[in-house]
């Protein structure tokens, strides 16, 4: 690798944290942010960044052809609705859109990572220097999942699992071993909202990575927010698959579900 590094950024706060620990480790980053999608904090914490509107891939292509950047990550992610009401795509986006056997996740991505790479563009793992991020394995809070909360845990894991497979979504909520919400399109937000309505209160949330993920990006996330959501709709476990997913805000995070009661497992 060269000592310059690209962030095709999305929203949250990930493209931040990336692109501080990568100027830590003494690299120049220079990043694409997405009008409406990425925060724009991120001018600070970067060298130069390009502000384009999302589908704009040919001129993606351009900006790390002219900074001389061999080497990207993709971090953050991108509201899916957004797909369907502000994307606009140029000519090199709809070339590899129109060739797409399916429009899932992954399907994208790694269509978006071969047109890179075929341009001499490396697709590097978006924990390049952030493994410290990943989950470790245990009870990472202070209360223990109960019996119950772990049987719909073993229940949840294996249906989302299942799931992922089919690159449908990485997070499932369920109670009384019965379903109550697949994340989609929507995001894990909401689909924490959807199934913890449903369950009024002891909705058990599980996270996981799918089956056949490319680990250069989309790994799943939680973080404060999560536990936020979860302690609205009165969630109260939050399972996830240790050192497969990304923890943002970790003490914040834990100690947020520690005041909410809500159990914090790793597996």
């Amino acid at each position: 690798m060269t000592r310059k590094i690209g962030i095709i950024s999305g929203s949250g706060r990930f493209p931040l944290i990336f692109s501080e620990a990568a100027r830590r480790e003494g690299f120049e980053v220079i990043a694409i942010a997405h009008k409406g999608e990425t925060r724009p904090e991120l001018a600070e914490t970067v060298d130069k960044i390009f502000w384009l509107k999302l589908g704009q891939l040919g001129k993606i292509i351009d900006i790390f052809k002219q900074e001389g950047v061999r080497d990207v990550v993709m971090a953050g992610g991108i509201d899916k609705k957004n797909i369907y009401r502000k994307v606009w795509p140029d000519l090199k986006a709809i070339s590899v859109w129109s060739r797409l056997k399916n429009r899932l996740d992954d399907g994208i991505l790694r269509a978006l990572a071969g047109v890179l790479e075929e341009e001499g563009i490396t697709v590097r793992e978006s924990t390049l220097f952030l493994r410290s991020l990943l989950s470790p394995k245990g009870v990472l809070t202070r209360r223990k999942p109960t019996e119950e909360e772990m049987n719909d845990v073993e229940f949840g894991w294996k249906v989302a699992k299942e799931i992922g497979g089919l690159d449908i979504g990485q997070c499932i909520v369920v109670k009384d071993l019965v379903v109550l919400a697949v994340e989609a399109i929507e995001g894990t937000d909401e689909t924490i909202r959807r199934g913890g309505q449903l369950a009024n209160k002891g909705a058990v949330v599980v996270k996981v990575l799918k089956p056949k993920q490319d680990l250069r990006f989309d790994l799943p996330a939680v973080g404060l927010q999560t536990i936020r959501t979860m302690h609205e709709v009165r969630a109260s476990c939050l399972a996830v698959e240790s050192d497969k997913v990304l923890i943002f805000e970790k003490e914040e995070m834990l100690r947020e579900a520690d005041r909410s009661k809500i159990a914090v497992i790793a597996l």
